[in-house]
């Protein structure tokens, strides 16, 4: 197996050797530290049109879809079979408010039915960011789910935590979904 990956869609070159002996990403991790103010990090973010508040979905795929970065790709998926999918911010804010809407429909929203507590099956696929993302725009609660947990503890978790519904992989459709 080669160490290098070449670059087929203008990606960046990864060059197995860099992982092997990584190196800090903030070197004056101190100097940083000491000059931190929440307050600068707060005039970087848009907060909601109208409203004035915060929401981490809007500002992580909507502040960018509305600007000049809207065709610009926000996720990249590889797939096990060297299958490439990309989302634009455009194309993730569509989705995402998509899902924050089935939310809504479904009374799952901020401060509703259970705290709105969407429980989440992720894989490496697009569709369980786009969830997380989703929620996070209808300000409802998100517990993740792995399927490492085992079907039991898949099934327990959503009926201890109450949960209000759940999403999941369309390969796992056919598994019994927690009651």
């Amino acid at each position: 197996m080669s160490d290098t990956v070449e670059s087929t869609r203008g990606f960046d070159t990864i060059v197995k050797e860099d992982a092997r002996d990584p190196q800090p990403n903030l070197r004056a991790y101190e100097a940083v530290a000491s000059a931190f103010a929440w307050a600068s990090v707060r005039e970087e973010l848009d907060g909601l049109p109208g409203e004035g508040g915060l929401n981490i979905g809007y500002e992580a795929v909507d502040r960018h879809a509305r600007g000049p970065l809207r065709d610009r790709v926000a996720l990249r998926f590889l797939g096990r079979g060297g299958g490439v999918r990309e989302l634009t911010y455009g194309e993730l804010a569509d989705e995402t408010a998509r899902f924050a809407n089935v939310l809504h429909e479904l009374g799952i929203a901020r401060g509703k039915r259970v705290f709105g507590r969407v429980f989440g099956l992720l894989g490496r696929v697009p569709e369980p960011y786009v969830a997380v993302l989703g929620r996070l725009k209808a300000r409802s609660v998100f517990c993740p789910l792995f399927p490492a947990f085992g079907p039991e503890p898949i099934r327990q978790r959503p009926e201890i935590g109450k949960g209000a519904c759940w999403s999941r992989p369309r390969r796992c459709s056919a598994r019994r979904s927690p009651s």
